[in-house]
């Protein structure tokens, strides 16, 4: 509780009338009566207002893209794909500070394991150290949650791997997922075609699928440049390896004659996340 009595009268017009009209959403570790933690689940709505990205696992290769942004037109484009190691990456959506922070502990978890065991650490190791960080925010009073959502690329001893990070701490394996703004009508085109991706050995083709997929997020008045698209990928025998600016041009240029099928009625929340400073 807020320490202050919800019940206490306000004086008509006074600006603190509505301040404490929900209770229950001034910590982490306050339960309301319905069972939520609305701390939690504002940190994953950041996660919906950041810019899309996408993650697709084939036969022998994981990929990740994503949609970059510029908060102005004088500024560059805000990096959303971060390398971890030789064998894995991840790509961003919600706030690039909380990201940094947890992409900085990945390279520690990493690093530390090829010092003490000469090899790298295997992607679900990785993925549940991060989770198990990402947890102690969820309960510890005066902490909040990380306001971002990871997809973790990655290849081990057990073949390539996509995992998705959420703000709650839940980790999940996928075959290919998309989080960030109007990601539902990727997650259509990717739920089609779900059972495709693990028989695709060919990097090029699985690239194009994920493409094709993110180009489905965009609005109707923005299309894929080589300026706000980023591309990693990572497999066997293929270290981690991004992909920005004129480097990602002959992958747009593969998917140039496909006519995007962007169903806008797909994602209700389509126009109101535009303004947000997430990334």
């Amino acid at each position: 509780s807020s320490g202050i009595n919800a019940e206490w009268p306000l004086r008509p017009g006074f600006e603190g009338a509505n301040m404490y009209r929900n209770q229950y959403d001034n910590d982490v570790t306050t339960w309301s009566p319905q069972g939520r933690i609305h701390q939690i689940e504002y940190a994953m709505e950041a996660v919906k207002q950041g810019s899309a990205t996408i993650g697709i696992k084939g036969k022998n290769h994981s990929v990740l893209v994503a949609l970059k942004r510029a908060s102005s037109d004088l500024s560059s484009h805000q990096k959303k794909i971060i390398p971890i190691d030789d064998h894995a990456g991840i790509s961003i959506a919600g706030l690039t500070s909380d990201a940094r922070i947890l992409s900085r502990f990945m390279r520690t978890e990493c690093l530390n394991h090829r010092y003490v065991y000469g090899s790298p650490l295997s992607i679900s190791r990785l993925v549940t150290a991060v989770g198990d960080k990402a947890q102690t925010g969820t309960q510890i009073s005066g902490r909040r949650p990380y306001g971002v959502g990871l997809l973790v690329a990655g290849n081990d001893e057990k073949g390539p791997h996509v995992y998705y990070i959420c703000p709650s701490s839940n980790f999940y394996e996928c075959k290919c997922m998309a989080i960030g703004a109007r990601s539902q009508s990727a997650r259509t085109y990717l739920e089609r075609r779900k059972d495709d991706f693990k028989n695709i050995e060919d990097l090029d083709e699985l690239i194009a699928h994920a493409l094709r997929a993110l180009r489905d997020c965009l609005p109707n008045d923005s299309e894929l440049t080589t300026k706000n698209v980023s591309v990693g990928y990572v497999g066997r025998d293929v270290e981690f390896t991004i992909k920005d600016d004129e480097e990602v041009e002959d992958y747009l240029k593969s998917i140039e004659e496909d006519k995007p099928a962007v169903d806008m009625a797909s994602d209700p929340q389509q126009g109101a996340e535009e303004a947000m400073d997430t990334q």
